[in-house]
């Protein structure tokens, strides 16, 4: 079966790594942003398809995490498509109207085409407040320094190209006593890693053309959780930015995993 290929990339030409290949550390942005400009319009199916409709369980051990609460102000990075900042709101204890909780939003995504399709789910759920919807870099974030209580990242983390910077741009814009979470594919347990290459390999790309019309947007997603770091190393990734507290909790045998740190 594939297995993760060694690191390529090369620190002193700045490269880095777009799925299995290696790229120039500037243009890692503009190709994730064509694979979410291809796949935006079927993201949500897609996702539902691939994972067998686990995505949904796993955002809602994220939510469970967070503990929404009123006057709370979430920071959701990647979160084009909406689905945690709805998640969030619906999760208020008393989430109609949303204006009268002082809850706020704020998602950040580098992609318009996913922000757009957000925008429109939230609006075909009739929401008009409660959500800031922002063009913007994780690595650059225009978000004022210790301005948000909570700091989600779901499934985009491993698309950034400088994902040490992305945790020191999570830190700095956490409050004191902030809380970081990102959920994010990971290394499952032995028994599962056979069938889950088999099955991201072969089925997930060929899901991606027959469905999203691109398989190797696909073909890409599948290498590039390969190339993430596993849990431990990616818990010492956000120790060395700074965070505190950090632990995670392994979902469905470690597919994924959700990764808490507070900003001491």
């Amino acid at each position: 079966m594939p297995a993760a290929k060694p690191e390529q990339t090369d620190a002193r030409r700045g490269d880095t790594h777009f799925g299995y290949q290696t790229v120039g550390m500037d243009d890692k942005a503009g190709l994730v942003r064509g694979v979410f400009d291809s796949v935006a319009k079927r993201y949500d199916l897609m996702n539902d398809l691939m994972s067998g409709g686990m995505h949904r369980l796993w955002k809602a051990s994220l939510i469970d995490s967070l503990s929404p609460r009123p006057g709370m102000h979430l920071l959701d990075v990647a979160g084009g498509t909406g689905d945690i900042a709805l998640r969030f709101l619906d999760a208020l204890p008393d989430p109609a109207p949303v204006e009268q909780t002082n809850a706020r939003v704020t998602v950040v995504d580098i992609n318009h085409a996913m922000l757009s399709r957000g925008q429109a789910r939230a609006l075909d759920r009739g929401i008009l407040g409660g959500i800031d919807w922002i063009c913007g870099d994780a690595e650059a974030l225009p978000v004022p320094d210790s301005s948000v209580d909570v700091y989600v990242i779901a499934f985009g983390i491993r698309n950034v190209s400088r994902i040490g910077e992305a945790l020191s741009e999570a830190r700095r814009v956490l409050r004191p006593g902030g809380h970081f979470l990102c959920l994010e594919f990971a290394k499952p347990v032995a028994p599962l890693e056979e069938v889950y290459d088999w099955y991201s390999f072969k089925v997930i790309p060929w899901l991606g053309g027959a469905v999203a019309g691109d398989e190797e947007a696909y073909q890409y997603l599948v290498e590039s959780i390969r190339r993430f770091p596993d849990q431990a190393k990616f818990a010492a990734m956000i120790a060395e930015a700074g965070l505190s507290r950090v632990t995670h909790r392994d979902l469905s045998g470690g597919v994924a995993a959700i990764h808490s740190a507070w900003r001491i």
